[in-house]
């Protein structure tokens, strides 16, 4: 299968590496930034320096391949899935937008081709195992999707370290969060419904964020009386982030905050995610909960170290797109998470990183 991959960065790399060297992928990487893709030089991969904001540029480059993997900052996946609809490409990407997965549903309708935002983390692997777990009830009363991409080792104040995208991050801080509330769809500031929770001995404390929910509203429409996502960080990251956004205003100048966090804050290899799910309902008419609780952790190998978070949203895409490949998603029009199978997931060669990862049996 021909892929084109648009964005070097961290994640982009990880898919990049684990596709090309799978043997059934051609991979063409294409960024702006000439450091990014010589990073790629050791791997069997075509590279292309482009502008990434340009839709022609964009669009020249998918020509000839099936597929695009989009791994470019989260503003520019309208743009780039509508040149992949254009270019008749496969159209797969990590956003965690809402506004820009509604628009691509929207793409999608009477599409030749196929289109599957949200593959990485959250939203991506935490609604296939939110949704496979509800398949178990015949009636859900509360839904709950906790993920934390955690520095292994926090030093400073806030707690954290950079692990992904800035731009990401401060996106899914500043949004409205969709929500379900005894059965209707609702919308919650971010930031807001502050919770404290122990895991494994260590402290946590999670809170309202964007994104993370993907489509699961509309899915479980009418069968879930409360479903909700939240960011999970360590204690007092909240209360810094609320202060620096809305009593320092930076949520209206999100530029200068990114520019701080991106000087201020350093970024780690040692990682930590967390994924903690938790479902209850009526099954055969009692009142029943599961969890699935895991830790993944960074990969400290000398020769190719890879932090917890690339591996886990690598993991995530590369997999949904072994999927597809192998026909066990629909061909065409929009794919929601919630299609995916988990066992097929996690028994899926890129899928299983998550498998391996190490299960958490207590919950305090």
């Amino acid at each position: 299968m021909r892929i084109v991959l648009m964005g070097a960065g961290h994640i982009g790399q990880t898919i990049a590496r684990l596709l090309s060297q799978s043997g059934d992928y051609q991979v063409k990487v294409v960024d702006c930034s000439v450091v990014a893709l010589k990073a790629l030089s050791h791997l069997q991969v075509e590279t292309a320096l482009i502008d990434t904001s340009d839709s022609t540029e964009l669009r020249a480059c998918m020509a000839g391949f099936d597929a695009v993997i989009n791994a470019l900052p989260y503003h520019l996946a309208l743009t780039v899935a509508n040149q992949a609809k254009a270019a008749g490409c496969h159209y797969f990407d990590l956003t965690e937008d809402m506004v820009a997965t509604r628009e691509i549903m929207q793409l999608a309708k009477g599409a030749s081709t196929a289109f599957m935002p949200q593959c990485g983390l959250a939203p991506g692997f935490i609604g296939i195992v939110a949704h496979h777990l509800s398949q178990k009830f015949s009636y859900l009363h509360e839904v709950k999707m906790r993920v934390g991409a955690l520095p292994a080792f926090p030093t400073n104040s806030l707690k954290y370290n950079l692990t992904w995208s800035v731009d990401g991050l401060i996106n899914e801080y500043c949004h409205p969060c969709e929500a379900i509330r005894d059965g209707q769809l609702i919308e919650m500031l971010p930031l807001e419904g502050l919770e404290h929770f122990s895991l494994d001995g260590t402290e946590y404390e999670a809170f309202n964020t964007s994104g993370g929910l993907g489509t699961l509203c509309e899915t479980l429409a009418g069968r879930v009386r409360t479903l909700d996502y939240k960011s999970v960080r360590y204690p007092g990251h909240q209360a810094l982030m609320k202060m620096l956004l809305e009593d320092l205003q930076l949520k209206d100048d999100q530029q200068t905050l990114k520019d701080i966090l991106r000087r201020s804050i350093p970024g780690t290899m040692q990682d930590v995610v967390l994924v903690f799910v938790t479902v209850s309902g009526l099954r055969q008419g009692s009142l029943v909960q599961e969890v699935f609780a895991r830790k993944i952790f960074a990969d400290r190998n000398e020769g190719a170290p890879l932090s917890a978070i690339q591996i886990t949203t690598a993991a995530g895409i590369c997999a949904a797109v072994d999927l597809f490949r192998e026909g066990r998603l629909p061909q065409q029009g929009f794919i929601r998470q919630e299609q995916v199978e988990l066992p097929a997931f996690l028994a899926n060669r890129f899928g299983s990183a998550y498998q391996q990862s190490r299960q958490v049996e207590s919950i305090g």
